[in-house]
């Protein structure tokens, strides 16, 4: 009998030892999961979190009506870990009408090089897309109009929402 019950006792402290094995390893994943899990995910929500990028350009009064003005696009570049400050993004057109702006994108929807303002409208210098002033294709290969930059007034200031898009197709995709 009492070899019986050495073996039940064995049994229950082998199985108690298990437990806190098992148990013990659980929690030690789990402090080792759930850190790297939002270390991991940190690109992610941050990326999701930006949606829109205003940046402040120049003072509306600086504007003339109906004249593109190209205007430089600077701002604070912040990724998941880091902040890079005044960071040179690119350029838009503005075109002032009234208290409203409209902006476009300074890149050619063909091949990406940089669209000038002409009399007529823009012009792309590398292959001879054509665009009128609202920014439509008139002529060239390009296969689309000119990407459209979302604006708003604050304070004075003209903001831009910009983006970058994705060239050489007819659909307008923004990228990074």
């Amino acid at each position: 009998m009492a070899n019986d019950d050495d073996k039940r006792d064995s049994v229950t402290r082998r199985g108690a030892l298990r437990g806190l094995i098992l148990g013990g390893g659980a929690a030690f994943g789990c402090a080792l999961v759930a850190p790297a899990a939002v270390f991991i995910s940190a690109p992610l929500r941050a990326a999701s979190a930006q949606g829109a990028h205003w940046v402040k350009t120049v003072r509306l009064e600086s504007l003339k009506e109906g004249e593109p003005n190209k205007v430089a696009i600077v701002a604070d570049l912040r990724d998941a870990w880091t902040l890079a400050r005044d960071v040179d993004l690119g350029a838009a057109w503005l075109i002032r009408r009234g208290d409203k702006v409209t902006a476009f994108s300074v890149v050619c929807p063909h091949l990406g090089c940089s669209v000038n303002a002409d009399p007529s409208g823009f012009g792309c210098p590398c292959h001879t897309s054509a665009f009128d002033p609202d920014g439509k294709k008139v002529s060239g290969p390009s296969p689309r109009d000119m990407d459209p930059l979302a604006t708003k007034l604050e304070d004075g200031y003209v903001h831009v929402d910009f983006h970058k898009f994705r060239i050489g197709i007819a659909d307008r995709v923004e990228v990074g």
